[in-house]
């Protein structure tokens, strides 16, 4: 099986009891035909999100559920999950369910394309419609015009949950916490092209936001001096050929 894998989907859960079991066969559905496999990374969960992936992959053979001792956040789910994935793509989208599975395979088939530019790395979900509270759509506004301002990285949505990339270029960034936020400038730091796409967004059915928008604040402000320090300190040698 780990041969015939071509698109590996990794989903990070924290707290998504009531989410888990449906998206898991959303995206079962959205896959089915395809060469697939989902890794599903529940980051310490104290409610039933284990219980209930466990339940959906009686049914789903290509699922794979991957379990964090401790809690270690977005970021690090996303990253087990991509190292644990056996397939050269990877598609990641959020667990609480806002994201479209359906979206993937229009994702996958826009990076892998024939006539794609050279170098594309990742194709980055751009949400349209955003079906969140007044509060987050305004301070998240605040924050992509900021970062885009000053990262150049040309990304309206960087909080996007659903991405398409490769894995290979995707190990070969700098890990830190909630670097997932800012994997467009990432990217195009190691010489990578980002492209973007619209997608679907939806309202939240069940839990709540691991996130309030002021503790979202915070941790973006010091991020986002972070990546300009890298951006700052990186040199790049146009690829390189073995003589």
């Amino acid at each position: 099986m780990a041969d015939a894998v071509e698109f590996s989907i990794v989903v990070p859960m924290h707290n998504e009891a009531g989410n888990a079991a449906a998206l898991a066969r959303e995206i079962a559905a959205a896959m089915s035909g395809r060469s697939w496999e989902g890794v599903f990374v529940d980051d310490a969960s104290r409610d039933d999100t284990r219980a209930e992936l466990a339940d959906a992959r009686r049914g789903i053979p290509e699922m794979r559920i991957v379990s964090h001792r401790a809690n270690a956040g977005q970021s690090r789910a996303v990253r087990t999950g991509v190292i644990a994935a056996r397939a050269p793509v990877i598609g990641t989208l959020d667990g609480d369910g806002q994201n479209d599975p359906a979206d993937l395979p229009r994702l996958y088939h826009k990076l892998v394309r024939p006539e794609a530019p050279a170098g594309l790395g990742m194709v980055g979900g751009r949400r349209a419609k955003r079906q969140d509270n007044w509060g987050k759509r305004v301070s998240s506004r605040i924050a992509n015009g900021v970062r885009k301002r000053l990262l150049r990285d040309g990304a309206d949505d960087s909080g996007s949950g659903i991405k398409v990339f490769l894995r290979e270029a995707f190990l070969r960034l700098p890990y830190f916490d909630h670097m997932h936020r800012y994997m467009p400038a990432l990217m195009l730091r190691e010489g990578y092209v980002v492209e973007f796409e619209d997608v679907n967004h939806r309202p939240r059915t069940a839990g709540r936001s691991n996130y309030t928008n002021l503790g979202r604040l915070g941790a973006n402000m010091t991020d986002l001096f972070g990546v300009m320090w890298l951006n700052s300190r990186a040199r790049n040698p146009d690829g390189w050929d073995e003589l």
